[in-house]
């Protein structure tokens, strides 16, 4: 929808609603200080299962007809931004994207929620120690990075994200789904916060 909302005289994105009368909208640039009116396209309310981590939720999302969907969009609903995971169309068939008015349902993550992903820990004995941990989306994490998790230090030495490993290199957390690495004598540069389960506040 965002292109609804840029100044066609000078492409701004600095645009007020001055007017709204049903799908009818007049706007203005606060840049050039261009009006100009459109008119909305019609909406349809798709219904979107929102998962926060292992629970999930049943809502809707009012999307513009005749437009399309693509995994990894980000929708508004009542609940904040979800990231649309899945797509899918009537027979149960699943598809990358989709025109909106032919999506059965919709499923996606609240990225109001931290993020939360596993962490394995080497240990001299053989033993691995697996923990999950939760953080802020936008953190990011490094191979070479010492971390304290549960009491235990360690090296990371692999970094898992949804699309590959990495061997050297960073990640963000809303992309990582393991961090990997022994344990190691020494200081951590930062604790992580053991995952306890499903809050909503």
């Amino acid at each position: 929808m965002e292109e609804y909302f840029l100044c066609p005289e000078c492409g701004s994105e600095e645009v007020e609603v001055i007017k709204e009368r049903g799908r009818e909208v007049t706007l203005r640039c606060l840049d050039c200080g261009y009006v100009w009116q459109i008119t909305l396209p019609k909406a349809v309310k798709v219904p979107l299962i929102v998962s926060e981590h292992e629970k999930s939720f049943k809502t809707y999302a009012e999307l513009p007809l005749g437009e399309e969907i693509r995994v990894g969009d980000i929708v508004e609903v009542e609940e904040g931004e979800v990231r649309i995971t899945g797509i899918e169309l009537e027979g149960q068939k699943r598809v990358e994207r989709a025109k909106i008015d032919e999506v059965k349902t919709l499923w996606g993550e609240n990225l109001s929620f931290p993020a939360v992903f596993g962490v394995s820990i080497y240990l001299k004995n053989g033993v691995t120690q697996s923990f999950k941990v939760k953080v802020d989306r936008e953190e990011e994490f490094a191979t070479g990075e010492v971390l304290d998790v549960g009491g235990y230090t360690f090296k990371v030495e692999k970094i898992k994200t949804k699309s590959k490993m990495i061997n050297r290199g960073k990640a963000k957390a809303d992309e990582i789904t393991r961090l990997m690495g022994h344990a190691i004598r020494g200081r951590a540069s930062r604790k992580l916060e053991i995952y306890k389960g499903h809050k909503r506040d």
